[in-house]
C-alpha cells in the first residue's frame, strides 16, 4: 500500500453578500465534482502544491489562506491510502477562469446549499461544512 498526499483548496468568492464556491468537474475516471486539488509533487509543501493546482486547473494565481485548512483521508479502490488537506483561497474582483481541458470537464460557482448538493463525495460535503462555517464566522465579525 502506498501514500497519496494531495492538496488543494475551497476556492470561494463573495458575490452580493453571498459565499460562492467554485466547484470543478474532474475529466478523470468518475467525471465526479470536487475542488481544485492533485498530488504533492518533490519538495513541494503542502501550500505550493495548493497554489499551483489551482493555477494549473483555472488560471487563478490565488493567495492560500494558510490558517485555515481542513483534512480528510481514506482507502483507495487501487489499495492505496490517500491524505488530502484542503486550505481556502479567494477570489477577489472578476478574473476569469480558464479550464485545464485534460483534466477538468466543467466548472460552476455555487453557492453553499447547493455546492453541497453536487459534490459527489460525503468526505468532501464535510469538508465544505467546515469550510463554510469558518467563512461565516469570519464574516460576522
Amino acid at each position: 500500500m502506498s501514500l497519496e498526499i494531495t492538496s488543494g483548496a475551497v476556492v470561494y468568492r463573495l458575490k452580493e453578500n453571498e459565499i460562492q464556491y467554485l466547484l470543478l468537474k474532474s475529466g478523470n475516471q468518475g467525471h465526479f465534482w470536487g475542488f481544485p486539488k492533485g498530488h504533492v509533487e518533490a519538495r513541494e509543501d503542502l501550500i505550493t502544491t495548493a497554489h499551483r493546482e489551482i493555477f494549473e486547473e483555472t488560471q487563478l494565481d490565488l493567495a492560500i489562506d494558510e490558517s485555515f485548512q481542513v483534512k480528510t483521508e481514506y482507502d483507495l479502490p487501487n489499495g492505496n491510502h490517500k491524505e488530502m488537506t484542503l486550505f481556502t483561497a479567494e477570489v477577489k474582483g472578476n478574473q476569469l477562469i480558464e479550464l485545464q481541458t485534460v483534466e477538468i470537464d466543467g466548472s460552476q460557482w455555487l453557492n453553499y446549499r447547493t455546492a453541497r448538493e453536487r459534490l459527489t463525495y460525503d468526505n468532501l460535503k464535510g469538508l465544505l461544512d467546515q469550510v463554510n462555517e469558518h467563512l461565516e464566522n469570519q464574516n460576522e465579525k
